[in-house]
Formats: structure tokens, sequence, C-alpha cells
């Protein structure tokens, strides 16, 4: 629904992004202060954020080559000033911990997040479950 949005001309990128801003990221960060992002997590969510941005910028005229082109990951960047999906996880999860380094001591939270198993993993491959 929103890539024929984001691929038409006739609406302004500033909206474009705008629209990306209040809806996808939001989409794509909820409940993301329990994820455990891993390195393949995280690039999945870098290749997803430039797919749509590209599509919302669309190419760019080159003047000195006089020619279309697609940006660079590197210009990307450096075009579009706000902070990436993965880092506005890593800033969710802080103001996670520091919400839940707050509470009481006898809110569940707290106690999982400081919690102590108490047992150890068996030695070996583990058993299958079929």
């Amino acid at each position: 629904m929103l890539q024929k949005f984001f691929k038409n001309k006739n609406i302004s990128k500033k909206l474009k992004l705008r629209l990306k801003n209040t809806i996808m990221d939001k989409l794509l960060t909820y409940a993301s202060e329990t994820w455990t992002l891993t390195k393949r997590y995280r690039k999945q969510l870098n290749v997803f954020e430039r797919k749509v941005h590209r599509r919302i910028l669309g190419q760019v005229y080159d003047n000195e080559k006089e020619s279309w082109k697609i940006l660079t990951n590197k210009e990307f960047y450096a075009s579009v000033k706000t902070c990436t999906i993965v880092e506005t996880i890593r800033l969710n999860r802080l103001r996670w911990f520091g919400h839940v380094q707050r509470m009481e001591e006898n809110r569940i939270s707290k106690r999982v997040l400081y919690m102590n198993l108490g047992t150890t993993r068996l030695r070996g491959r583990p058993r299958n479950r079929w």
C-alpha cells in the first residue's frame, strides 16, 4: 500500500519522509526494547531502511556526469540526517533499561533482569524433542 505512495511523483519527498518516520519507524521498532539484535538482524533492518529511503528519494541527477545515478550507501547516510533504525532500537533499549533501574525491587521486570537461574546446562548436544 505504501509502495504506491512512495513511488508517486506528485507527492513531495518531505511528506514521504515524514510518513516513513511516523508510521514505518514506529512499526519497525514496536517492542524493540526486548529484542536480541544479532548482526544478521541489524543488517536486515539497515538494508530494509535503505531500500525504503531509496524508493522515496529515487534517482539523483549528477551534474558532473550529466546523468542519473543511484546513491551509494555512504552518500545515502550523508544525505539522510536522522538516526538509523538500529540506533533508534539501541536508544529504546537504553531508555527501557533506565526505566527498569528506577523500578522498585519487587517488580517482576527488575527481578527478571537480575535473576540468577542457579543451574547450568548439560554438556553436549541438546536432545531432540520430537
